[in-house]
């Protein structure tokens, strides 16, 4: 039984800019760049019949390609923080994107997360040794980091295995943009 996602890769040269953001931050277990990704729709564990229907119902989303680019960090977990991010600058396209995937994930039954979207990309999970102050010393540090923009041609199913978190992510589709 696939445990699948959808999501936007991350460019190699975006990738290394996060990549080099590793480090000075105690109880931070850091994502491997090539894992790096923007999460648009998470649908749990599947039998294979309704990966193959997802699959066919993504193929079916006609959207134009669009820009992003990635503005600040940030941490999930406002007490205890539990991840660190890097924050998906706000833009209509990417919402039009995951509002459409996840419509068509809530017709064939699946739930919708019950968080409000926020994208990002994780760049590490925190263990209960990362204390708060130090995560709000190191997102405030980093506080400027940005990219510039990188160009969305294609979103992606993912598929991935029991594991600590963090991947290893294997795409299973790609779905071109227009």
């Amino acid at each position: 039984m696939p445990r699948l996602f959808a999501g936007i890769e991350i460019p190699s040269s975006i990738s290394t800019m996060l990549s080099l953001q590793k480090g000075g931050l105690h109880g931070a277990r850091w994502i491997n760049e090539a894992n790096y990704h923007i999460t648009l729709h998470y649908m749990g564990d599947v039998d294979y019949d309704l990966a193959n229907e997802i699959a066919f119902q993504m193929s079916q989303i006609q959207l134009p390609e669009f820009d992003l680019s990635l503005h600040g960090f940030g941490s999930f977990g406002s007490k205890n923080p539990h991840s660190v991010f890097a924050a998906v600058k706000t833009c209509e396209d990417l919402t039009l994107l995951h509002q459409d995937i996840t419509s068509r994930m809530r017709r064939l039954g699946l739930k919708s997360d019950k968080h409000d979207y926020t994208p990002h990309v994780t760049l590490a999970r925190l263990n209960k040794s990362a204390a708060p102050i130090d995560v709000a010393n190191y997102l405030a540090l980093h506080g400027n980091f940005r990219t510039q923009d990188f160009t969305v041609p294609r979103f992606v199913l993912y598929s991935s295995r029991d594991s600590i978190g963090g991947g290893p992510y294997v795409v299973e589709e790609t779905f071109d943009l227009l």
